[in-house]
């Protein structure tokens, strides 16, 4: 079946990297379809003052889903065998519980480290109401990281909440967050992976510009 995954901007839109990380980690073959960041959802979305976000959207055949956790629950679904969902029941609900939380929550942390990878600010003044979100992440990756033996959240390969916190590394990254060692080498881990590494490059070379946020920092 053909697939399309429709997109906004590699460089601000932390939810098609996830939705994007998702269909390579399944090995599905796809299609990208970009909506310009002068789209007005578009825009919305990234600005975070959109109530839902449509993007990443993904068509297979005549299917088209496009909420991030759905799109990560249809490809594990359909590509059983790349495991997105650990196969252990008690490690596969604590994957879907992490995942449903970065889903649902740290909005402090959105709206205090935007999505930007082009951008690197190494004297950034962290905004105290993000410092609580911060510290949840890690406490997450903290005990994933000795349940599951790592490199990976659950273990020797990605999965869901493996994508679904990959735009967290990203900002930690561009904002010089201070993290401990444990914690910065799951990001380098996430970072060096083929397909993030592919991801940031066509972020960088990304033309257009969200000047709203890039202005407030």
């Amino acid at each position: 079946m053909a697939a399309v995954l429709t997109i906004s901007s590699k460089n601000y839109s932390s939810w098609s990297l996830r939705g994007w990380l998702l269909c390579r980690m399944a090995g599905l073959a796809f299609e990208e379809e970009i909506k310009p960041v002068d789209d007005p959802s578009t825009r919305a979305e990234l600005m975070l003052l959109s109530p839902s976000f449509l993007v990443p959207c993904l068509t297979h055949g005549d299917i088209k889903v496009w909420d991030t956790l759905a799109i990560g629950e249809y490809l594990n679904e359909t590509f059983p065998n790349a495991c997105l969902l650990p196969t252990d029941l008690k490690a596969r609900t604590h994957c879907r519980a992490v995942s449903g939380e970065m889903h649902s929550g740290f909005a402090n942390l959105r709206s205090a480290l935007p999505m930007n990878i082009k951008a690197r600010y190494p004297n950034f003044v962290l905004w105290a109401g993000a410092q609580p979100d911060i510290d949840r992440v890690l406490a997450i990756w903290r005990e994933c990281l000795k349940s599951y033996d790592g490199p990976y959240l659950f273990g020797d390969k990605p999965t869901l909440a493996d994508a679904m916190y990959a735009p967290v590394c990203a900002r930690f990254l561009t904002y010089c967050v201070k993290i401990d060692r444990a914690a910065q080498d799951y990001c380098d881990t996430i970072m060096n992976l083929p397909d993030m590494i592919e991801w940031v490059e066509a972020a960088r070379s990304e033309p257009d510009a969200v000047e709203e946020l890039d202005a407030e920092f």
